[in-house]
C-alpha cells in the first residue's frame, strides 16, 4: 500500500513538472520575439484605378521583418503570378512595382482586374510558417486620356500682367485638374456648365520668360497636357537708387522696429533697414499671397469687372514692378534692395478709397510695411489690396459693393507721405494694376474671352 502511494505521489509530481514546463514553453512562445503575431501590412486601397502602363506601387512592412510574398493577377477566368519572392534579412518595409505582364494569359480587353497580395513575415508564430496578410485589390483599368479643349483665352500676355482662359476638360474618373505656369499652379473654377472651367493666370514681373498649360490627370493616372496659345510681351521695369538717408532709418524705419519684439533689439543702422526694408517685407507680402490664393469651388455663371479707380483724382507716385536698390552715402554702397509690387497714388490728405467692384474683405488690419491694409477678394483668384490707410472703414467678412467707401488714404507702415499703395494679385501673385485701370484692356482681355466661351458652351 505504501508502494502504490509512494508511486501515485510520484506521477504526481511530474504532472505538475511537466504543467510547469509545458505553461513556461507557453509563456515564452506567447512573450517571445521570434513567436511575435503582428501580421504584415500591405498599403494599398481595395478600390483602384491603373492604365496599365505605369506600375502599380504596393507598400508591405512589419514590425520586425517581411520573409516572402507571391502577387496574382486575376481578369475573372485566367490568373497569373505577377511576382514572388523573399525579402533580404531584417527588412521591414518594402515597395513593389507591378507591371503588366507581356504574357497573353489575361484578356488584353478585361475592363476589371483582381490583384491577390500574399505576405508573410519572419515570425516563428502559426508552426514557424509566420503570420500572413492576404489582401485582394479590386482594379477598374483605364488607358484614356482626359478630354481637354480651349475654347477661348486672352491673345496675349505682359510680363507682370494678367489673362484670362476659358476650357473645357472631362474625363468619367477625372482627379487632378490644374493651368501650370513655369511650375505656379493655378487653381481652376468651374464655369458656367460642367466639364466648363475658366482660369486668370499670372505671369511674374521678375521672370522673362512663360508658358502656360492645362494639365488633367485621371485616377488612373492617364494625363492630358494642353498648351494655351498666349503671346508673350515682355516688358522692361524700373530701376531706381535710392539714397538710405540717416533721417529715413531713425524715423520711419525705427518706428516700424520698434513696433515688432522681433527687431526692437537691433540698433546698427543697416541692419536695421534691411530687416526691415528685407525680412519684414517678405513676410507681409507672404501673408498677403496666402490670403490671394483661395479660389471657389462653386461654379461661376457670370463674372463681370469694371475698371479700377481706387482713388479719385489720383496721381501716380510710384509704378508697379520697380527695382529699388538703397545705398548709404554714396551710390557704390548698395545696402539693401527690394521690389514695389504694387501702384502708389495720391491726392489730398485723407482721401477717401472706394472698392471699384464688389467683393468680400479677407483682411483688415494693420501688415507691417503696409500698414493699415484692408484687401478684397472678387472672385476668379483676383484680389485688391490698399496699403497705408489711415482709417479702415470695413473688416474681415463684409461684402463690400461697387463704389463703397473702404479706407482713408495715410501714412501707415513704410509710407513718407499720404499716400495709396494699391495692389492686385491672381491667386498670391502680385500683377499690373496698370491693365485693371483700362476698362478697353478688360473688355478685349476678359470680357471678349468669356462672350466666345459662351457662344460654344451656350450654343449661342
Amino acid at each position: 500500500m505504501k508502494h502504490r502511494r509512494g508511486k501515485k505521489s510520484g506521477n504526481k509530481i511530474v504532472s505538475i513538472l511537466l504543467l510547469i514546463v509545458f505553461l513556461g514553453a507557453a509563456g515564452y512562445i506567447y512573450t517571445a520575439p521570434e513567436f511575435e503575431r503582428v501580421s504584415p501590412k500591405v498599403e494599398s486601397q481595395e478600390n483602384i484605378f491603373w492604365n496599365r502602363t505605369d506600375p502599380l506601387r504596393l507598400q508591405l512592412s512589419d514590425n520586425v521583418a517581411l520573409k516572402h510574398f507571391e502577387l496574382i493577377l486575376s481578369d475573372g477566368a485566367q490568373s497569373l503570378i505577377v511576382g514572388q519572392g523573399d525579402f533580404d534579412k531584417d527588412t521591414k518595409e518594402q515597395t513593389l512595382l507591378v507591371k503588366y505582364p507581356k504574357s497573353k494569359t489575361l484578356n488584353p480587353k478585361a475592363s476589371t482586374l483582381q490583384l491577390k497580395v500574399s505576405v508573410n513575415d519572419n515570425s516563428m508564430w502559426n508552426f514557424f510558417q509566420g503570420n500572413k496578410t492576404v489582401k485582394k485589390i479590386q482594379i477598374k483599368v483605364d488607358s484614356k486620356r482626359p478630354n481637354v479643349n480651349v475654347l477661348a483665352n486672352s491673345y496675349s500676355i505682359t510680363q507682370g500682367g494678367s489673362a484670362l482662359v476659358v476650357f473645357q476638360a472631362n474625363d468619367e474618373n477625372l482627379d487632378e485638374l490644374y493651368v501650370e505656369a513655369d511650375g505656379k499652379k493655378f487653381k481652376v473654377e468651374p464655369y458656367k456648365q460642367s466639364g466648363y472651367y475658366a482660369t486668370l493666370l499670372a505671369w511674374p514681373f521678375d521672370k522673362s520668360t512663360f508658358n502656360a498649360k492645362i494639365i488633367a490627370t485621371d485616377k488612373a493616372k492617364n494625363k492630358r497636357v494642353t498648351d494655351i496659345p498666349f503671346y508673350l510681351k515682355n516688358h522692361k521695369y524700373k530701376v531706381s537708387w535710392i539714397k538710405a538717408r540717416d533721417k529715413f532709418i531713425d524715423g520711419k524705419i525705427t518706428d516700424l522696429a520698434s513696433s515688432n519684439p522681433e527687431y526692437t533689439s537691433i540698433t546698427d543702422r543697416l541692419d536695421k533697414l534691411r530687416a526691415i526694408n528685407e525680412t519684414m517685407r517678405l513676410k507681409n507680402e507672404d501673408k498677403i499671397h496666402t490670403l490671394a490664393k483661395n479660389v471657389s469651388t462653386e461654379i461661376l455663371k457670370h463674372w463681370k469687372m469694371k475698371k479700377f479707380y481706387p482713388l479719385k483724382n489720383g496721381a501716380r507716385v510710384a509704378s508697379y514692378g520697380d527695382e529699388r536698390h538703397y545705398y548709404y552715402k554714396t551710390k557704390d554702397n548698395e545696402v539693401s534692395k527690394s521690389y514695389h509690387v504694387g501702384y502708389d497714388l495720391a491726392s489730398t490728405k485723407m482721401a477717401s478709397i472706394k472698392s471699384s467692384n464688389a467683393g468680400k474683405v479677407v483682411y483688415a488690419n494693420e501688415n507691417g510695411i503696409y500698414g493699415n491694409m484692408p484687401m478684397i477678394d472678387h472672385g476668379l483668384g483676383l484680389y485688391s489690396l490698399y496699403g497705408h490707410c489711415s482709417q479702415l472703414l470695413v473688416k474681415e467678412g463684409d461684402e463690400v459693393k461697387a463704389g463703397q467707401v473702404i479706407a482713408k488714404t495715410g501714412r501707415t507702415g513704410l509710407a513718407l507721405g499720404d499716400h495709396l499703395h494699391f495692389g492686385l494679385l491672381v491667386q498670391g501673385i502680385e500683377v499690373r494694376p496698370i491693365e485693371w485701370f483700362d476698362a478697353g484692356w478688360i473688355k478685349t482681355n476678359i470680357d471678349n474671352v468669356f462672350k466666345a466661351a459662351d457662344k460654344i458652351i451656350l450654343g449661342e
